[in-house]
């Protein structure tokens, strides 16, 4: 299948157009009436909770505080247990470190907890400086989100003993979900530079039916599969500019990271661009995206940390990334339908960066070293293309104003990516046989699932269905269930390849 060569697409934000009329004197002597009384959302608890955040910001002198507290609990059939720096504390999602059924705490399972200041300041009709400073955290650590100090914590630990961890674009930064300058002009779009989300990033909270949710969606809760186009550190860009503009129904992005690891990047440059329209309650976004030498973080196995490392120390590989993603939605009254398509690319990296990085290592996201040689960084994972598909539908139904139902379905698959040292059909059938691991120090006393080896074909599914009622228009109360399931290289050294989690909770938006 080819790549999504002419996709320019994605998902820009739709710009705020600012606007107003001044009503005419009327000619005559009767002095006119005095305006209705307006009714404050501060006058009571229960006027600012029914309130919307929009309708009522807390605003002062033009500088905005805003956040999102989402606490929940849940069960699981196979738990990972929970760790207070990952951003999703729990896996809901089927993962290496799942073992037993368990009840949990899940935090952010709707929305991750945010906290920030935002403003607009016009200084010329139609013109305005804009900010954004934006940190994630988890609420019951209050620790701010921080993959990479997850995976330090279960560094050269046996598997049977880590809990919930993954690589991140957060590293525990004060801006770790963004932090940006810029201008906007009514006529000319915004233009911003700083620490930003990637665009198809953006995409996905559009065009997901479940919204990004850790707890209801596949592609929400691992960013690698669609935000970061193949990898999750490449979802956030710590040092970009970023160019949207929206005319009529039509709307276009550009954005341009530019530095590399030791300015808090995910990889040594990457670009994408965006198109959009919408048309008679349809709504379209496709983004084509460019990762050059994108890093994916990982842990040293039990017992084989290297001479002269530390457990602070991590692993890393690099690759270059070609990807296309699409978004569909269509709305009509009280119903919503959602469906996306992605194809990603995994090469070897080209760029000398990589052989320096092999040769001199380099020190990554959230200052965590990464030593030299080809033991401890990786730049021939890829010498036959890893190509990863991801595709999804959905469907949001009003049931009354403050009451939604939602079903989702996702599917991602890899192929048979193999080293061509392994060239033999025979060989290649051996390679990627069920695993047979026994029992070890490293895997405790159960057997290891799926393929034998991560570079094996297989796939990854999950299905959702979540109740959102909002008694209060600032206060979300959720409950629903994901079952998801994994087979063949996507399953490699699991212990399980199931999972069932209802999870239920509270979501407070300020």
């Amino acid at each position: 299948m080819k790549i999504f060569g002419s996709i320019l697409g994605g998902s820009a934000i739709a710009l705020a157009l600012a606007g107003g009329a001044q009503s005419a004197d009327l000619p005559t002597t009767k002095a006119p009436a005095a305006p209705p009384p307006t009714h404050s959302c501060f006058a009571s608890f229960y006027d600012y909770f029914n309130a919307s955040a929009q309708d009522c910001p807390l605003t002062y002198m033009g500088i905005t505080a805003y956040g999102v507290i989402d606490v929940g609990g849940g069960w699981a059939e196979h738990a990972s247990k929970f760790n207070p720096s990952y951003n999703n504390g729990v896996f809901s999602v089927i993962s290496k470190t799942n073992q037993g059924a368990a009840f949990q705490l899940v935090p952010n399972g709707l929305s991750q907890s945010n906290i920030g200041i935002k403003g607009r300041e016009e200084f010329a009709p139609g013109w305005a400086f804009v900010f954004d400073a934006n940190t994630s955290f988890d609420p019951y650590s209050l620790q701010l989100s921080n993959g990479p100090r997850s995976l330090v914590e279960n560094n050269n630990t046996p598997l049977i003993g880590q809990n919930t961890n993954s690589d991140s674009s957060r590293a525990g930064q004060w801006d770790n979900t963004r932090g940006y300058l810029g201008i906007s002009s009514s006529t000319f779009g915004t233009l911003t530079a700083g620490r930003e989300t990637a665009l198809s990033n953006d995409l996905v909270t559009v065009y997901d039916p479940m919204g990004g949710s850790y707890a209801f969606s596949l592609i929400g809760f691992s960013s690698s599969l669609a935000s970061g186009l193949g990898d999750t550190e490449t979802s956030r860009y710590n040092t970009s500019v970023k160019y949207q503009v929206a005319y009529n129904n039509f709307r276009a992005a550009a954005a341009w990271q530019f530095g590399g690891y030791e300015q808090g990047n995910g990889s040594d440059g990457a670009y994408q661009f965006d198109l959009g329209a919408d048309y008679a309650g349809f709504s379209v976004d496709a983004v084509y995206s460019y990762a050059k030498d994108a890093v994916s973080l990982g842990t040293y196995s039990f017992g084989a940390l290297p001479k002269g490392a530390t457990v602070d120390d991590l692993k890393a590989t690099l690759a270059d990334i070609n990807a296309g993603i699409i978004g569909l939605k269509y709305v009509n009254g009280p119903f919503k339908a959602f469906g996306g398509y992605e194809y990603a690319r995994y090469s070897n990296p080209t760029d000398s960066y990589a052989a320096n990085a092999v040769a001199n290592g380099f020190s990554t996201l959230g200052g965590y070293d990464v030593l030299p040689g080809a033991a401890n960084v990786s730049i021939t994972s890829y010498s036959n293309n890893k190509i990863l598909q991801v595709a999804w539908l959905g469907a949001t139904y009003s049931i009354r104003p403050d009451l939604d139902i939602t079903g989702a379905y996702y599917y991602a698959e890899q192929n048979n990516f193999f080293p061509s040292t392994v060239i033999t059909p025979t060989a290649r059938a051996a390679a990627c046989a069920p695993n047979t691991t026994k029992p070890s120090a490293a895997t405790g006393f159960q057997q290891l699932q799926g393929a034998t080896n991560t570079y094996c074909a297989g796939h990854e599914n999950a299905e959702s269905a979540l109740l959102d009622w909002r008694p209060f228009k600032r206060l979300d109360v959720y409950a629903g269930v994901m079952f998801s399931q994994v087979t063949g290289g996507l399953a490699s050294g699991f212990f399980h390849t199931t999972n069932i989690a209802p999870t239920a909770g509270l979501r407070l938006t300020f």
